[in-house]
């Protein structure tokens, strides 16, 4: 069977991450399976209106406030009348929404439910229970999730940390882990040599991420001056960009590593292998972690990788791969020096990590795997009468339930005077990107 599925995210290109990748892989190999996927965010910049990319993939950049870090600002009913415009145009049976912090993600999944549609989200970050930020981001969670289909959690670590923020039953949420397309992370011929700790002058670390504290930019900032104390043959390359990169940039200069450390800021997803290529370690120090791509991406290339041990990054990689450290300044200082160590002295062999990732890592068992969950999404058990819906919000607490039951009825509202106004039947249907009968689409 094959549905039409509308994607939804803040979060999508030209704006670099992990979650504009997954929505991008796993489009290109929904519409591999048969299946017809359009993309709805918001524009960024010139890039505006309807654009169409590999295979078909319609792509909707909507003009909508963006308040911060790329993400809309929540208005909760404002999206509507666009949202359920498209949805009918393009004969949406399936909405898919990606990202905790996505306020167009979770108003879309909100109004589709309203018009009795199926209904999917996946998370792909980790949220702790305490601050305002995270109290405000559980309440919004516990909302959309309240009347979902079904959710989807990119490590077994960032599905118990869903499950508690938005008091979800564990039965109704699924572990798809994210994926790397191997051929893109090829390792160079350094890499491929066995016995090149032989011939080494110099260690590259590279280091590429964005330049946030929770990214563990200050943890990069204090470690990189003493390892480069400690050896002498030890370069960094650090790619990226964020409110630390100027912190970074003065370290650099206080302690005259300007020879040691090159900062070459943003990149796009293209050149990330031209820079992975180029060092022999890479350096993860995050403080929080749903699953971590980029770790993957690394390790293909042939990196051994030198990470935190946070969030789901220890579910990502075998252990032969990887050396873990704790995320303060004396263990990532102590354990990059013994993969430093280890490298120098050969006891590690980088160049099978690219053929053992591309068997673990695969977009196409990523979008098999969803077009499960999608097969077992049942719009009879969705719908229930009005009554069993408006309870589902009730009890999601005493204040924000009734709260949340009284913005479901403005938005059934708004919705019967959208039909009444605004019929269907006035709406025209698009045409499917066209296909000749046995073709196969292109490689994404």
């Amino acid at each position: 069977m094959s549905y039409n599925i509308a994607m939804i995210s803040d979060f999508f290109y030209p704006q670099p991450g992990g979650v504009e990748l997954h929505v991008y892989h796993l489009s290109q190999k929904l519409i591999q399976l048969g299946h017809s996927v359009v993309i709805i965010t918001h524009d960024y910049g010139s890039r505006t209106g309807v654009r169409t990319l590999t295979n078909g993939l319609k792509v909707y950049y909507v003009p909508f406030f963006v308040l911060y870090r790329e993400s809309t600002f929540p208005t909760v009913f404002s999206a509507f009348p666009i949202l359920r415009n498209i949805f009918i145009r393009e004969n949406i049976e399936i909405v898919h929404g990606h990202g905790s912090l996505s306020s167009l993600c979770h108003e879309a999944i909100f109004h589709a439910r309203t018009m009795g549609m199926k209904t999917c989200f996946t998370d792909h970050s980790l949220f702790g229970f305490s601050d305002a930020g995270s109290i405000l981001g559980n309440k919004v969670l516990k909302f959309t999730l309240a009347d979902v289909g079904h959710v989807i959690c990119v490590s077994h670590t960032c599905k118990e940390n869903t499950v508690l923020r938005a008091s979800i039953d564990p039965l109704a949420v699924s572990v798809i882990p994210n994926a790397v397309v191997s051929e893109d992370f090829k390792p160079s011929a350094k890499q491929l040599n066995p016995k090149r700790h032989q011939t080494l002058d110099k260690i590259t670390i590279v280091v590429i991420s964005r330049l946030f504290p929770n990214k563990g930019a200050d943890l990069l900032n204090a470690i990189i001056p003493s390892i480069c104390a400690k050896n002498k043959k030890v370069e960094f390359i650090i790619a990226g960009d964020g409110p630390r990169f100027i912190d970074l940039d003065q370290m650099i200069e206080n302690h005259r590593l300007q020879d040691r450390v090159k900062l070459i800021g943003s990149i796009k997803h293209e050149e990330v292998r031209d820079i992975m290529i180029q060092g022999d370690i890479y350096l993860h120090a995050s403080l929080t972690e749903a699953f971590g791509t980029v770790l993957v991406e690394a390790a293909s290339c042939g990196l051994l990788v030198v990470t935190t041990r946070v969030g789901g990054i220890p579910e990502v990689l075998p252990s032969h791969m990887t050396v873990f450290a704790n995320p303060s300044v004396e263990s990532l200082t102590k354990n990059t020096l013994n993969a430093i160590h280890t490298i120098e002295t050969g006891k590690v062999d980088t160049s099978k990590f690219h053929d053992e990732i591309s068997r673990l890592y695969d977009w196409m068992d990523v979008a098999k795997r969803t077009e499960n969950v999608y097969n077992h999404l049942d719009l009879a058990k969705l719908n229930k009468p009005l009554v069993r819906r408006l309870k589902k919000f009730y009890v999601k607490g005493p204040w924000a339930g009734k709260l949340y039951v009284l913005c479901v009825v403005v938005d059934i509202f708004i919705y019967w005077f959208l039909e009444f106004w605004f019929p269907r039947q006035n709406i025209d249907r698009v045409r499917k990107w066209p296909k000749k009968p046995g073709q196969k689409p292109l490689v994404a």
